[in-house]
């Protein structure tokens, strides 16, 4: 029984910084501030009688109730909150700055728990005991208490913001995972239906065809020959369907790749526009470009920090231009990002890629990609218009 205490639960904040433990260090590293439980050995004039005995009976608890607080289930958090808020009314008579320091220390882990009202009611209790306690029992000035007390509240709030983000980034992932699963389905409907009005007919037709010759072969040899060449052809022709068909499954067309990016850009709070009428691409450069714009709408969702975005296609005097344009943050490096990963892609295609990205006005990538002879017989016969790049500002 104790050595399942003093293990992490599934839901722990522990395991729940499992996937990033950078968080893990950082919730060892706050445990820095804890230097001030020992501040009144330099802004105290006199130290209370009691003061090293409160202090080393009142800190080694802390630690424990800190360490076990991580490695609970985070709905236990109000206890351990109160626990440690008792440590501080308990104290701060005696050794002052170590009761406001864990005042601070119970708002921060009451910040974890649950939804932000309960949050901030369980920090509400916290600061009005210790506010009270400092009143009516050790008689504070009001302004130090107040201090202590927005301090305290502004910690609890980091955190709840945090869980807050948390919560939305797991809902946005399970939503992604959702949009995947839907059209990995509705992909293979579509594959059937594909399948079946491809080769349905055409075995049908061999197999008419190789029962007629089979019936022929005795009375008209040559009419069975011919009957058997005919099956023969149709049959050749439906393998090269459906070799193409396969490889237009294995390719991410870049429709599907743009319509991809709105739901992820739209459910991070991303406005994403996006030309659609595309004119009809040859596969080699279709499933090229859409990694590229696949690479580029995620640097704009992890990195950009925009309100808006959007890619267009122009093709143009035996050229193919994509360009996507961000509001965001700029300041993108050249070598960081993906940029590299993108430009080698590009490069593969016999393309150019310039990109623009100003500290504070966003950034936008421009891939230029030659088209051949045999590409712009694919090409619409009427040009698009002009299309600008210009992505309004955040206001």
């Amino acid at each position: 029984m104790a050595r399942s205490w003093f293990q992490p639960t599934p839901d722990s904040l522990w395991n729940r910084f499992r996937e990033k433990p950078r968080l893990r260090v950082a919730s060892l590293f706050n445990l820095v501030w804890t230097v001030y439980v020992f501040g009144d050995l330099v802004f105290a004039q006199k130290l209370n009688p009691h003061w090293w005995l409160a202090t080393l009976m009142a800190f080694p608890a802390f630690l424990a109730i800190y360490a076990i607080s991580y490695i609970r289930p985070i709905r236990q958090a109000p206890w351990f909150a109160a626990a440690v808020a008792l440590l501080a009314y308990s104290i701060m008579g005696i050794n002052a700055s170590g009761g406001a320091c864990f005042m601070i220390y119970a708002c921060a882990i009451m910040g974890f728990e649950g939804s932000p009202k309960r949050c901030y009611t369980g920090m509400g209790f916290v600061i009005g005991g210790f506010a009270l306690a400092g009143t009516f029992i050790y008689t504070w000035p009001p302004s130090i208490l107040a201090t202590i007390s927005f301090i305290a509240l502004s910690v609890g709030s980091i955190n709840v913001i945090y869980r807050f983000n948390a919560q939305r980034d797991a809902e946005l992932k399970l939503s992604h995972d959702e949009v995947r699963r839907l059209a990995a389905m509705a992909e293979r409907e579509r594959i059937g239906r594909d399948l079946h009005d491809l080769l349905g007919h055409t075995l049908s037709l061999i197999t008419l065809k190789l029962e007629l010759s089979r019936r022929l072969i005795d009375r008209d040899t040559d009419a069975a020959r011919r009957e058997m060449e005919e099956a023969e052809s149709v049959a050749r022709h439906a393998l090269a369907e459906v070799r193409s068909a396969v490889t237009g499954i294995r390719a991410t067309g870049l429709a599907g790749e743009l319509a991809s990016a709105r739901l992820l850009l739209n459910a991070s709070m991303v406005q994403f526009d996006y030309v659609s009428n595309l004119p009809e691409l040859p596969e080699r450069l279709e499933a090229g470009l859409a990694l590229i714009l696949r690479e580029a709408v995620t640097n704009i969702h992890r990195h950009a920090r925009a309100s808006s975005a959007e890619a267009r296609v122009e093709v143009k005097g035996g050229e193919l231009t994509l360009c996507i344009a961000d509001n965001g943050s700029g300041g993108v490096s050249a070598e960081g990002n993906g940029i590299c990963g993108m430009r080698e892609r590009v490069r593969a295609l016999g393309g150019t890629l310039a990109f623009e990205s100003e500290r504070g006005k966003g950034t936008r990538v421009r891939i230029v990609v030659p088209l051949t002879a045999a590409d712009r017989r694919l090409a619409p016969t009427t040009e698009p218009g002009t299309l600008g790049l210009e992505t309004r500002p955040t206001s």
